[in-house]
């Protein structure tokens, strides 16, 4: 007999526990999105959860159960561990998408742009003398949403054939980072950036994209996901122009020169709060006023400043201040100013700025897309992440008493931060990020078009021309039967959220990053 003692027989590898987590998160993005979830931001945080708890249960798994050889197992800790910190000293987080997606970028670019922002707007060269364009001068887009803050043209007729005659770049230029678009008058394009620890107002010419001149303020608003910068677009008023930053400073400014005039800070003013991300109220100027959303309580929720010396007029409501910008509408025969709040949607007397009526909307997310008015007594109103729009019926009562009753609701039109539009009947707008046509009168949806992202749109007459999030600009033939896409072109190749301004036949887009115009192609 042998006395050889038999070698022990290691056990195997235990993979049962790493495959059920494989499939248990395999089935729980197939959960996630194959059915009805609230919203795509809903879909995405769930899935960036589901993947980080996936991956840390195989960790342990790696570590305490696998019957690994140890020095296997370490190894792959120690490679999980390097991997970890070499992606926190080499990347980092730029923002979001409107999708809630995390954008990343190299740290050692940040540096570099921090260099080429200082080379090219520290000083801003000024010319002595901007060029003139009859193009240009002869038309306007002199405030947020055009020139009825509204989102629609008349014209001019656009060409639709793009590739026949496809739109031409006029200029481009690096800017400083902002939410803000461009407000045309006069030959000169207006927005606002930042720079370091100061807001910027800047005005180009609008033909060439030369610097005419700079105002600046020491504020600085910035957040991880929300971005840098000011958000509002400046608001041109005969030879001023208007502008309020993130933190809350209203400027009144000589359009000619930029020298300020008079200065404001509304959340002082009004013991409002700035919202998380920022306000991004464009002012509205109306008669002897201009007027903005600080979102202070005892009645300085919307307020007014006498355009003139920058005087308290008159304020109303107390809700806390939203995201989108008041504008003026005749409803139920009375001139009212409609500001979308925090917790509400409001209507305020255009004469006294008494609220008039108020609407409960959920608040638990941000409210950015500003009502349309649809009649002569009615408006929609519609949010993002998983709300919904909804008719109202405006209907004035005794004593100066209104009533508000719901028409109907549709959750077919989410509008996280696009303004949508209405014409003949048909609301068109981006539902999450997906180009939809609601029946105004029903709220059916019509038809489902294709994902631009949270981008903006102007109607242009039977035209619809859409920047996308990825900063593409689409020209769309939008029908209540059916949409077809006539054209696009890529004016940046990064996130692009700031609305767009059109002026005769041309086009200002920017970003955080660069500013551009375009000549868009006339039909004969």
């Amino acid at each position: 007999m042998s006395n050889i003692t038999p070698t022990p027989t290691r056990p195997g590898v235990r993979w049962w526990p790493a495959l059920t987590v494989l499939a248990l998160g395999a089935a729980a993005l197939a959960w996630i999105w194959g059915g009805e979830r609230p919203h795509v931001q809903a879909r995405n945080l769930q899935s960036f959860a589901v993947v980080i708890i996936a991956a840390l249960l195989l960790l342990i798994w790696c570590l305490g159960f696998s019957r690994l050889r140890w020095k296997t197992r370490f190894g792959i800790f120690g490679a999980v561990v390097l991997i970890g910190l070499a992606a926190g000293l080499l990347l980092r987080i730029r923002g979001v998408s409107g999708d809630l997606v995390p954008i990343l970028e190299w740290r050692a670019a940040v540096g570099e742009r921090m260099k080429d922002e200082d080379k090219r707007m520290n000083p801003l060269p000024v010319p002595e003398k901007r060029s003139e364009s009859p193009a240009i001068e002869g038309a306007g887009w002199p405030q947020f949403l055009g020139p009825n803050h509204d989102a629609t043209l008349a014209g001019p007729k656009l060409a639709r054939d793009w590739q026949a005659s496809p739109p031409q770049l006029v200029w481009r230029r690096a800017v400083g980072p902002a939410w803000s678009g461009f407000a045309v008058a006069r030959g000169l394009a207006l927005t606002q950036e930042q720079r370091g620890p100061e807001e910027l107002v800047t005005c180009y010419d609008a033909a060439t994209g030369a610097p005419f001149w700079v105002h600046s303020d020491v504020a600085r608003y910035n957040t991880t996901i929300g971005g840098d910068g000011p958000r509002a677009t400046p608001t041109i008023d005969g030879n001023r122009v208007f502008t309020l930053g993130a933190t809350g400073r209203l400027n009144c400014l000589d359009l000619a020169t930029g020298k300020p005039i008079w200065s404001k800070d509304i959340m002082q003013d009004n013991q409002g709060t700035v919202p998380a991300w920022g306000l991004s109220v464009s002012p509205l100027v109306l008669g002897d006023w201009v007027i903005v959303n600080a979102g202070g309580a005892a009645q300085r929720s919307l307020v007014a400043y006498r355009k003139e010396t920058g005087a308290f007029a008159w304020g109303g409501g107390t809700d806390r201040a939203g995201y989108s910008s008041p504008t003026l509408h005749e409803l139920g025969g009375v001139r009212q100013i409609l500001i979308f709040n925090h917790s509400s949607v409001a209507g305020h007397s255009a004469e006294t700025g008494r609220l008039l009526w108020s609407y409960p909307w959920p608040a638990s997310h941000v409210h950015v897309a500003n009502p349309v008015s649809v009649a002569s007594d009615r408006i929609v109103v519609s949010s993002g992440y998983g709300n919904a729009a909804e008719m109202l019926q405006l209907l004035p009562g005794t004593n100066g008493s209104w009533t508000t009753h719901r028409l109907w609701r549709s959750a077919k039109l989410k509008a996280k931060m696009t303004n949508f539009v209405h014409r003949d009947g048909c609301l068109y707008g981006l539902d999450d990020g997906v180009l939809v046509c609601l029946d105004a009168a029903t709220g059916d949806q019509k038809w489902r078009g294709s994902r631009y992202g949270h981008g903006q749109m102007i109607l242009v007459g039977e035209l619809l021309l859409v920047t996308a999030e990825n900063g593409e600009v689409l020209l769309l033939e939008a029908k209540p039967d059916a949409v077809r896409e006539l054209g696009r072109f890529t004016a940046f190749h990064a996130k692009t959220w700031n609305s767009p301004a059109l002026a005769g036949d041309h086009l200002w887009l920017r970003n955080d990053q660069q500013a551009a115009c375009f000549r868009l192609p006339l039909a004969p």
